[in-house]
């Protein structure tokens, strides 16, 4: 009955999100109710001291990283960037090929140690221009996208930044750069058969007459530039290099100008007690802050006079965008909190832990986890905390190395989370102006791609040995 509940609480959550109801309002009713079906006293303790906890301490955390990453993509629009970008693309690899452009700009922002978050923020407005220009229908921009920034960037290709890649380096004493043949492969894998998904459902499309879409019912869609003369497309993928480039150079410099903590007095008068803060947990978010603000300098300095004219209209609904973006991730946060407090929980845990074949179990309890929590992150620390001893002990004893746990586990991460209540979907549909309705259907199919690659890494490896 525990396991029911649970089971049903994530239904619940995943039809509504698909339905298009706000998850703002739906995660804690979807939390909440599970909570009541298990212990009616806890509801209220549940609420205050586990779900609003969690909620606001994802806010505290990346709301600053939301709304600078929404600030830097709708500066990347106004400025005429965009245009530039997608026109000399197309003249580069043919309008036939949009989508294979969008996939590797995403995939170079998210290697370069962009947040996937930010990577929605600044490639869409010129994803929207491009596929407009190719006459692409627009309902496919989010399979696109999460192709290039939520798949084998993230988790598949060595030395990617992605926390879903260093979470794992923690419970197995890897590195980053863990199992670099498999991670390749996988990655490949997933790039081949995501893009002939995309390319066959543009074919189809196009075959049927689709076009982008009537402009007068899509929403949220960035304004065709109406500027003179374009910018030197070098100068206007100057900003997207900066901000990969400015992230990979703080994170360096940070640790070693603050330390492991650094703690200050915050009142000249009175005993109040000094405030003290971790930065080794902090880093990659003031990294990624510091980045965000080098590329929205660089965008106001290269084209100050488009910018300047409609900045104060542009940030205004780009601080809106942020806002719901983050509250629609930080309710996610709060639900996968509290469900995984519940007995039910438990009983998900330790069935899957009943899977004989070391990989095949953790690669199946890490994406059922993130699955269930809708965060691949969250889903892939949870499941780690309490069975990584497990995973090493059954690995130990069939001579498989560290390095594949770590690779299997951070691929597996990004298999299953992103169901339709995961927040960085409900994100990328928010920015585009999509519903789930109208494209999650592309999403899916690249979450089932990335899924069975996790399977095909560890076939290879019992076949070959490869690492």
């Amino acid at each position: 009955m525990a396991f029911v509940i649970v089971l049903a609480a994530l239904c619940f959550l995943m039809f509504v999100a698909y339905r298009g109801y706000s998850v703002i309002l739906f995660a804690p009713v979807a939390a909440l109710g599970a909570v009541l079906l298990t212990d009616p006293s806890l509801v209220a303790p549940m609420f205050t001291g586990l779900f609003m906890d969690k909620m606001v301490g994802f806010i505290k955390l990346y709301f600053p990283v939301f709304l600078l990453g929404a600030i830097f993509g709708k500066l990347i629009e106004i400025s005429g960037f965009s245009k530039s970008i997608v026109a000399s693309t197309i003249k580069l690899v043919g309008a036939q090929r949009a989508m294979l452009s969008i996939v590797l700009v995403c995939a170079l922002l998210t290697y370069g140690g962009v947040s996937l978050f930010v990577v929605v923020f600044a490639v869409y407005p010129f994803a929207a221009e491009l596929f407009r220009q190719s006459d692409i229908p627009k309902r496919l921009i989010p399979g696109t996208i999460a192709l290039g920034a939520f798949t084998f960037t993230m988790d598949a290709l060595p030395g990617t930044p992605q926390i879903q890649n260093i979470i794992p380096t923690a419970f197995f004493g890897t590195d980053s750069w863990a199992a670099p043949v498999l991670g390749v492969l996988g990655g490949v894998f997933i790039l081949i058969v995501g893009m002939t998904w995309l390319e066959s459902r543009r074919r189809k499309a196009a075959k049927a007459g689709e076009g982008y879409g009537d402009p007068a019912t899509l929403l949220n869609e960035p304004p065709p530039f109406t500027g003179g003369k374009l910018a030197n497309p070098f100068v206007a993928i100057l900003p997207l290099i900066l901000v990969g480039v400015s992230n990979k150079v703080f994170t360096i410099w940070i640790p070693q100008l603050y330390g492991a903590s650094h703690s200050f007095d915050p009142a000249v008068v009175g005993n109040a007690a000094p405030v003290v803060q971790e930065v080794s947990k902090i880093a990659a978010i003031w990294a990624v802050q510091g980045a965000l603000l080098v590329g929205i300098a660089s965008v106001i300095a290269f084209a100050w006079k488009p910018v300047m004219a409609s900045f104060a209209e542009g940030t205004k609904s780009a601080v809106g965008g942020a806002l719901l973006a983050s509250m629609n991730t930080a309710s996610e946060y709060g639900f996968g909190a509290v469900i995984a407090a519940l007995p039910g929980f438990l009983v998900v845990a330790n069935a899957l832990g009943s899977i004989p074949n070391p990989l095949v179990n953790e690669a199946v309890t890490v994406t059922a986890l993130a699955g269930i929590t809708g965060s691949a992150s969250g889903g892939m620390s949870i499941a780690l905390a309490a069975m990584a001893d497990t995973f090493i002990a059954n690995a130990d004893a069939a001579g498989i190395p560290m390095e594949i746990l770590h690779r299997v586990a951070s691929m597996a991460s990004g298999g299953m989370d992103t169901l339709p209540h995961n927040g960085a979907v409900i994100t990328l549909l928010a920015v585009t102006g999509l519903t789930h309705r109208q494209a999650y259907k592309d999403i899916f199919a690249i979450t089932v791609i990335k899924t069975m690659a996790v399977f095909v890494v560890i076939g290879l490896f019992y076949a070959t040995g490869w690492v």
